[in-house]
């Protein structure tokens, strides 16, 4: 009958003590640097939320006040909440009415670009042909095209139209601004997607139509509400533009009702007023930032972690 013996252990050297060699202490120099770093990156970040968050908040309590206390004690908590402030800017500065232009301008520009700028995005991402890379570079180009320069001949080519002074005449220039901003991000999130359900779909017999409906889009949405929230910043915020082509009393969008209310007395202007026309145009960006924002940094992020 065999027995399976253990070796006895090998004596130790004299004088070389056994050590466990693998297992080190991290430098100390690194950590500390490391935690420098970071306290200085939260610093930062602390300031920059309190230099975004204050005047913000602050415009919002100041929409409470009157206009006695905004000049007497602009850093002060209101009295008393002065919601006549915003009844006012609703009906009589007719807020009521520039908000429903510029919703209707925006949502009809917003959606013409997102379906018009992913289409041509999917086909640049995904077909070769002749001019591929040329027509991707003239939406490029676009981007870098002040549109200081492009005023005059915009307003003659509108007013040539017919258009002037129309809301989708509005909503055309708006689309066409948003173009290039939007070719160029869902051009290079379409590139990230996979390719084999797609081709699966070709080989079951699906049309490049219903393909890209039914399959590529449901699964560009990420990239679909970035690119969104981002034309819906910069629809929504866009004076140049309206001022411009947009003379119409009737038809103004919240930014040139703004500055009218602003304007409209000169230096005896009802300040409490405008101040709650401006948390009216405000809230609407930050409700949808608020609610997309999850969605936002997923589409933003995609590509980077394919």
């Amino acid at each position: 009958m065999k027995t399976t013996e253990t070796p006895a252990p090998l004596p130790a050297e004299s004088g070389a003590p056994i050590t466990k060699t693998d297992v080190r202490p991290p430098p100390v120099r690194e950590k500390k640097e490391g935690t420098v770093l970071n306290v200085f990156s939260h610093g930062v970040l602390v300031i920059w939320a309190f230099m975004v968050v204050m005047p913000l908040l602050w415009a919002v309590m100041t929409s409470f006040k009157d206009d006695r206390s905004i000049f007497s004690s602009p850093w002060s908590l209101p009295d008393s909440l002065h919601f006549d402030n915003w009844s006012r800017a609703w009906t009589q500065a007719n807020m009521s009415d520039y908000f429903l232009n510029t919703v209707l301008v925006v949502g009809g520009s917003l959606i013409g670009t997102l379906v018009l700028g992913s289409m041509a995005a999917y086909v640049l991402a995904r077909f070769d042909f002749p001019g591929n890379r040329f027509i991707y570079y003239l939406f490029i180009g676009g981007m870098s095209f002040p549109i200081m320069l492009a005023l005059v001949p915009l307003f003659y080519v509108v007013n040539n139209m017919g258009l002037l002074n129309t809301i989708h005449g509005l909503i055309l220039v708006y689309i066409a601004y948003s173009l290039p901003f939007t070719v160029f991000f869902l051009t290079a999130f379409f590139r990230t997607l996979p390719t084999s359900i797609a081709e699966a779909a070709f080989v079951d017999g699906a049309s490049h139509s219903r393909t890209f409906f039914q399959i590529m889009l449901p699964m560009a949405k990420p990239g679909l509400i970035s690119v969104g929230i981002f034309n819906f910043l910069g629809q929504w915020n866009q004076y140049m533009l309206p001022t411009v082509l947009n003379t119409d009393p009737d038809k103004r969008v919240l930014t040139q009702g703004l500055v009218q209310l602003a304007v409209s007395q000169g230096y005896k202007g009802d300040w409490s007023g405008l101040f709650a026309g401006l948390v009216m145009a405000m809230l609407p960006v930050l409700a949808a930032y608020i609610v997309f924002q999850r969605q936002v940094v997923q589409g933003l992020t995609a590509g980077a972690l394919k």
